[in-house]
């Protein structure tokens, strides 16, 4: 086989599986969100951004988004840092804080769900500590904020790990040479820190992001095992036309204004930290 056909018929699986798993439903969910049936149309996506839900729900996402990702880039930054640079237990160490990642969506807010219910561990111990006389119903309409904290909590619980393996990698790929020579010249820690480690890191914090916000927006078991109806997320509402509602056109359209959304964070992030053609570490 020659050198030209060779990368094609490498690629050619892959091609095969994108085309079958993901552009054949795109092109499926697109002809459900624009159309009614027999002629092309907006009506799906009038009839779900009129919803009284919509911008509650719209709001809800995006507030969870702009909370939750950065602190997630705080802490993936700060616990690859502390990994690249231990010695003995490193692995172990890894292994432990990429637990979450094996952890399904519904099976992390049932965790959680296990501290924040009425008769769960944070109820029993402030009624331990004498911090309050009797279990109080934390996730209920009466307490918003004690919601929002916890699902906020069990995301940035989850899926930290995700961006925690991106960035350990690429700091892995940053020679040791250039710390030696900030060393040398007496940069300090965090001098090293923000003038090699962040700018050469930019790739994989990019790819981090990306990956983060695009889930970001997906967010859906983790809100129904513990807000449900009280705090409702724009994937939430796509699963309630769909299944409850058995709105399949409208459920679509839910669905694109969601990727709509996401392609664009996408490409704002791809623009703030955009990586020069050609450059390498």
């Amino acid at each position: 086989m020659s050198a030209r056909v060779l990368p094609y018929v490498l690629i050619l699986p892959v091609t095969l599986f994108l085309c079958l798993f993901f552009l054949y439903p795109f092109i499926l969910v697109s002809q459900q969100a624009f159309s009614n049936g027999s002629e092309l149309t907006l009506d799906n996506f009038r009839e779900v951004t009129s919803h009284w839900k919509f911008p509650i729900s719209m709001k809800n996402t995006l507030l969870l988004a702009a909370v939750v990702v950065p602190i997630q880039v705080a802490l993936a930054l700060l616990m690859a840092t502390m990994v690249s640079k231990m010695g003995k237990g490193r692995d172990l160490v890894l292994y432990i804080w990429t637990i979450p990642l094996g952890i399904s969506d519904l099976a992390a807010g049932i965790i959680w769900l296990a501290i924040f219910d009425q008769s769960g561990f944070l109820n029993s111990m402030m009624h331990g500590l004498g911090v309050i006389d009797k279990p109080l119903n934390l996730l209920s309409y009466q307490h918003p904020g004690v919601v929002f904290l916890a699902i906020a909590l069990a995301e940035i619980w989850r899926a930290t790990a995700i961006m925690l393996v991106i960035l350990v990698a690429g700091i892995g790929l940053i020679p040791k040479e250039y710390y030696e020579a900030a060393e040398v010249f007496g940069a300090s820690p965090w001098k090293r820190f923000l003038r090699i480690t962040l700018p050469l890191l930019r790739p994989s914090l990019q790819t981090a992001l990306v990956l983060r916000v695009i889930l970001a927006f997906e967010i859906f078991a983790v809100v129904a095992a513990l807000g449900g109806t009280l705090f409702p997320v724009l994937m939430g509402e796509t699963y309630a036309y769909q299944f409850d509602l058995l709105n399949s056109r409208a459920a679509a359209a839910m669905a694109l204004i969601i990727l709509g959304i996401s392609i664009g964070f996408t490409l704002i992030i791809l623009r703030v930290l955009r990586v020069p053609k050609g450059a390498s570490i």
